[in-house]
């Protein structure tokens, strides 16, 4: 790293970098992982990032890093930020160029012996409903006037379109359209590479898995979820396509200048950012809850489309699918928070990171509450996934957060070189998994040993008091980008 920076535990999952004044910290930077987990990211800038956060004006308690922390645009992925709502700012590198970036679990109700004979078939048609690939597009047609709905409403127009059920939304982070969006912030350039993309998965990390349910940690937990052992569920993992990435774009392009014009100087040009209470910063939040969105309907038109490949491939009088859950991991929203300073609104930027709010938080579905908010963790494509809930102890420890995923150990470009597609695929059929792609760097990119350890991210965030386990699921067929 171009700068030493100590780490000093504070317990067997908390490492702190301390706040220094000559560089600028105004928080210390905090890191939930452990030995294994920071060796891996020991040659990686994004502890550097942790302290680059903890700078920028406006910044309550820390700058968190999650368990599966790795390199990102301006913050690291895998960071959480709080920001004062009158003295703090808005950082689009804080949320990520895939506005709401998040992942949905479907409950199918099937056993894995019914579906194993048909996964083949099942894997090839979820491919053919769900098209995937870079600038994925044959989604849902949309014109203006529907995409401003899409923009404003989320889930609900495709519900209201009959592309989906009305107990889809309530098992939905915000019920699947965040507050405050505005499509006249929306650039025309953001909307033209959106408008064709709706119930698409696009490439990277993206993807539709069909999974087992293999273990349960808390059958209550489970019972609420809707979640048995041995019976299939789908988890998709997908954001807000071209438009949201234009919208970061537009706006980091149109805050570096008024950065400029101000004399403003930041530590690293990709925190750039704008007051909280300014036009630009306003108008981003306005634009990104467009965004986030637009992320939302898109979920909701890759499930209808997985609806429709398990009735075209089982026929018959099918069980229904039911949503789970869904949660975002690129997303700033304003917040209520207890803080040393007594209760704050406070604008939480959660990059990589997702919500984990305990039992009793108002903003947990009704159907979960006494079980605290699910939080969704896919591993790669060869390891297992998990549902986890939050916990009280989340709130005072990082403002009601925790990890996203396994997190990438290798870049893409480096997973690319030490991996090829049919020593992957091989190995994954062996152990009796489907993988359909549309390239086969879909495949090399996203190897499961590009991955950190899945189990030891979850058990960090455990052990941190972030989560606890619900369940653990483990793939059998993929679809990846």
């Amino acid at each position: 790293m171009p700068r030493a920076l100590a780490l000093v535990p504070r317990d067997e999952f908390t490492f702190d970098i301390e706040p220094d004044p000559a560089f600028g910290m105004r928080v210390p930077g905090r890191i939930f992982s452990d030995a294994a987990l920071l060796g891996d990211i020991a040659q990686d800038p994004s502890l550097e990032q942790v302290a680059n956060v903890a700078t920028l004006p406006g910044i309550v308690g820390h700058s968190f890093a999650m368990p599966d922390i790795h390199f990102g645009y301006g913050f690291p992925v895998g960071g959480v930020a709080a920001f004062d709502l009158e003295e703090g700012v808005v950082s689009p590198g804080g949320i990520g160029y895939d506005i709401n970036c998040g992942v949905r679990l479907l409950a199918t109700h099937r056993r894995e012996e019914e579906i194993r004979p048909k996964l083949p078939e099942l894997v090839e048609a979820l491919y053919r409903a769900v098209p995937s690939g870079v600038g994925a597009k044959g989604g849902v047609a949309l014109s203006p006037d529907d995409l401003d709905r899409v923009l404003t409403m989320g889930a609900r127009w495709m519900v209201e379109e009959g592309r989906g059920l009305p107990a889809d939304l309530p098992v939905q982070e915000e019920e699947g359209a965040l507050a405050g969006a505005d499509p006249g912030r929306v650039s025309p350039l953001a909307r033209k590479r959106g408008q064709r993309q709706l119930g698409t998965i696009g490439s990277g990390n993206h993807f539709l898995e069909v999974q087992k349910v293999d273990e349960l940690f808390d059958p209550a937990g489970a019972r609420a979820l809707g979640l048995v052992s041995g019976e299939v569920v789908v988890m998709l993992h997908t954001g807000s396509r071209g438009l949201g990435h234009q919208i970061a774009t537009d706006f980091i392009q149109r805050m570096d200048a008024s950065l400029v014009r101000r004399g403003v100087r930041l530590i690293d040009r990709q925190l750039s950012c704008a007051p909280i209470d300014s036009d630009e910063g306003r108008e981003y939040l306005a634009a990104m809850a467009a965004g986030a969105n637009f992320a939302w309907a898109n979920r909701q038109a890759i499930t209808d489309g997985v609806r429709r490949a398990f009735s075209a491939t089982f026929g018959g009088e099918a069980p229904s699918i039911d949503v789970v859950y869904d949660i975002a991991h690129n997303i700033a929203k304003t917040e209520e928070h207890r803080t040393p300073d007594g209760v704050r609104r406070l604008l939480i930027h959660r990059k990589g990171a997702t919500r984990a709010f305990p039992p009793g938080r108002a903003e947990v579905p009704a159907p979960y509450r006494d079980h605290g908010q699910p939080v969704l963790i896919p591993g790669d494509m060869g390891t297992a996934s998990y549902v986890l809930s939050g916990l009280a102890s989340s709130m005072e420890r990082s403002f009601g957060s925790s990890c996203h995923g396994a997190g990438r150990r290798l870049s893409r470009h480096a997973a690319a070189r030490a991996f090829q597609y049919d020593s992957v695929t091989h190995a994954l059929r062996g152990r009796g998994i489907v993988v359909r792609s549309a390239t086969r760097e879909g495949v090399t990119e996203e190897a499961p040993g590009a991955y950190k350890n899945v189990d030891e991210v979850v058990r960090v965030a455990e052990g941190a008091g972030l989560t606890r386990r619900v369940a653990r699921l483990l793939p059998m067929g993929v679809v990846k980008g």
